[in-house]
């Protein structure tokens, strides 16, 4: 069974930082691109950042290119999103994502709220 479970979110102020781990059982993660998508308050799932199989190729959405980084332990079965300068319109759920773009397999997600 496919289980991805996502954690390290939180509450942090405009400019704050945040890392997210995302823990993958029951697939050869190794073998797969994975990705980060997330969905703000009210509106519909958005691709975030994908890494390819390896961890040496990543791409981003232009909206958080120079303040996020994704990466991957493969050792670990384990996926990070590293998050820097964070603005208040980040907030929103945060789901790993196996696959690129939206993923065909989702976390629960992990709650992210940036606040003055």
């Amino acid at each position: 069974e496919v289980q991805l479970v996502e954690s390290g979110g939180g509450l942090v102020q405009p400019g704050g930082s945040l890392r997210l781990s995302c823990a993958a059982s029951g697939f050869a993660f190794s073998s797969y691109f994975m990705s980060w998508v997330r969905q703000a308050p009210g509106k519909g799932l958005e691709w975030v950042s994908t890494i390819n199989s390896g961890g040496g190729s990543t791409t981003y959405v232009d909206s958080v290119k120079g303040r996020f980084t994704i990466s991957r332990d493969n050792a670990k079965n384990t996926l990070y999103l590293q998050m820097n300068s964070l603005k208040l319109e980040d907030t929103a759920v945060y789901y790993c994502a196996r696959g690129y773009g939206l993923g065909n397999y989702r976390g629960q997600g992990t709650q992210v709220t940036v606040s003055s």
